[in-house]
């Protein structure tokens, strides 16, 4: 799989794409949408650079009142980083004094493969914004998060193909004390995604965030080692949502879940992409509906013959 759409929604707000420079269409109010502000990732030398429409985005749009922004493309997104995006949004912090929520990447396929994404430190945005509730950043190549404190982030959500150790470990020693929803796509080994369940040890140890309620591990190569590590966490016990989709979950990782503490007072438990038994999916509804968890299992997975004996699983996005 690969994501082949771009954000329709972010932070409640619908998204709206800037029109093109000379455009008569009208915009909306400026508080009203998620602002989309993209170039083209292979852009042709008449087209507008992303500092280019970021600077008409500013002239243009009551900027006082702007609550959302997603940053789609900008050129050669493959081997260009963020860094000048990044700064780019952190010089008109003065202007984007109602800014709420930002997302930093929305690229699909036909942009830049999310594992070519060139991301870089992304952590200046947070201290820029103090205000800032919601942050999402796709692309895990050159991706910096070391620990940071922020009082306001309510979401944070990072989709990779691969998730590096360091950014792991980065973002589970910061201290978020107002976090509600953490989202980590930890991706596979092939694309940088090194992580193991130590390095998300403070997260699970329930020592931090404590006003999480929503978590979510997700896309990973290794998710029945993830699925164990969850299953004696002591985290688990404030959720009311875990989200353990997209990955390489076995019945192995599902039995760990199942013979580990109690999941009952989960609203929802999203499996979605998995390598389960019929018998397993059933053993799983039958240990939670009852007491009115949601157990999301669609999208279930067979794998491949490699050829050996054994079998190929795969992450729902990698590459």
């Amino acid at each position: 799989m690969t994501i082949g759409a771009h954000l329709e929604e972010f932070h409640g707000l619908p998204v709206f794409d800037l029109p093109e420079a000379g455009s008569p269409a009208e915009l909306p109010d400026a508080a009203a949408v998620a602002w989309r502000l993209s170039s083209p990732t292979y852009r042709d030398p008449e087209e507008e650079r992303w500092e280019d429409v970021f600077e008409r985005f500013l002239k243009t749009v009551d900027t006082g009142r702007v609550r959302a922004i997603v940053v789609g493309g900008w050129e050669d997104a493959y081997e260009t980083s963020s860094t000048r995006i990044v700064t780019a949004l952190i010089g008109a912090n003065n202007r984007l004094t109602a800014l709420e929520a930002v997302f930093l990447g929305d690229m699909t396929f036909e942009d830049c493969e999310i594992s070519w994404i060139v991301q870089s430190n992304v952590t200046p945005l947070l201290a820029a914004y103090p205000a800032l509730r919601e942050f999402g950043v796709r692309g895990g190549t050159d991706l910096v998060f070391p620990p940071v404190r922020h009082t306001g982030l309510r979401t944070l959500v990072v989709e990779t193909g691969g998730l590096g150790a360091e950014v792991v470990r980065g973002i589970a020693g910061s201290d978020l004390p107002a976090l509600e929803k953490l989202e980590l796509w930890l991706g596979t080994d092939e694309y940088g995604g090194d992580s193991t369940p130590g390095d998300l040890a403070p997260l699970l140890s329930g020592e931090t965030f404590p006003a999480l309620r929503s978590l979510g591990l997700c896309n990973s190569v290794i998710q029945d080692e993830v699925a164990a590590a969850v299953a004696s966490a002591p985290v688990v016990a404030r959720l009311d949502r875990l989200d353990l989709s997209m990955g390489v979950l076995t019945d192995e990782g599902a039995a760990a879940l199942l013979d580990g503490q109690p999941l009952t007072h989960l609203r929802e438990l999203d499996l979605e992409h998995h390598y389960l038994s019929k018998a397993m999916q059933e053993r799983l509804t039958a240990a939670l509906a009852p007491h009115g968890v949601r157990v999301v299992l669609d999208d279930p997975q067979d794998g491949e013959d490699d050829g050996d004996g054994g079998v190929w699983r795969y992450v729902a996005i990698a590459e």
